[in-house]
């Protein structure tokens, strides 16, 4: 699922060419723009036309040709860092948010609850038993079985919740205005999902288990203590699932 980024970038405006009749060159028409943008420049700058030398033409002119190159290296360093931001906030195996940019949506979440008395659910998964597929099979297959997790859940969510990877096997989904018991309606369709899809690994099929924990968001707690308290609950329900 999305990651929540800053704002795009702000920017400059293209300068906008105007139709030029067919009897004038392309030199012409831009010496005629040039001409124009250096007496706009000479205006701006207040230099009055009787000073409007040769060299002060030319030193215009390559004050404008730095002013462009900057703009341009500034267009590039905004795009790199919004591509940074990304990677910044995207886990390193898999296409969804790493921890650190999922703690920072629930922090903001828990923040909308306060304030607008608005609630949303935690569900905090874990995958049985990767341990014991990277030891049999080699960590090629536990990286398919993380990747087929992480799928199944972007599939089975809505565009406005959140996902994210919270470490090794585990996970965290943020369901927006959702009540716990949608939350657990939400993770019980998931588990479903799974025992239908098998991963498909070498020739071979593997369900894939997972237990589950839920958590409100009430806005009473900050995100480390929600994070805590649904882990606490996985951990009840991995072992009831065990007994059974």
């Amino acid at each position: 699922m999305r990651v929540p980024t800053t704002g795009p970038t702000s920017r400059a405006e293209p300068l906008r060419r105007k139709t030029v009749s067919r009897s004038k060159s392309t030199s012409q028409v831009a010496a005629s723009s040039g001409s124009r943008n250096i007496q706009d420049t000479a205006s701006v700058l207040g230099i009055p036309p009787e000073e409007m030398t040769t060299k002060v033409r030319k030193a215009i002119m390559m004050l404008m040709s730095e002013v462009d190159n900057m703009r341009k290296d500034l267009e590039l360093a905004h795009r790199k860092i919004s591509e940074l931001e990304k990677l910044a906030d995207q886990d390193s195996l898999l296409s969804i948010s790493n921890r650190r940019a999922f703690v920072r949506e629930m922090t903001r979440m828990i923040s909308y609850s306060q304030r607008y008395g608005i609630h949303s659910s935690l569900i905090y998964l874990d995958l049985n038993d990767l341990k014991k597929i990277n030891d049999t099979y080699g960590h090629k297959a536990g990286d398919a079985a993380l990747s087929h997790l992480a799928n199944v859940i972007v599939k089975n969510l809505r565009d406005s919740d959140i996902v994210g990877r919270l470490g090794g096997d585990e996970f965290g989904i943020i369901l927006p205005k959702a009540s716990q018991k949608m939350a657990e309606t939400k993770a019980l369709s998931l588990i479903k999902y799974l025992n239908d899809t098998p991963l498909e690994y070498e020739g071979k099929k593997f369900i894939l288990k997972v237990a589950y924990g839920i958590y409100p968001l009430l806005g009473t707690e900050s995100a480390d203590q929600a994070l805590d308290k649904a882990d606490q609950k996985m951990y009840v329900n991995k072992k009831a699932s065990k007994e059974d």
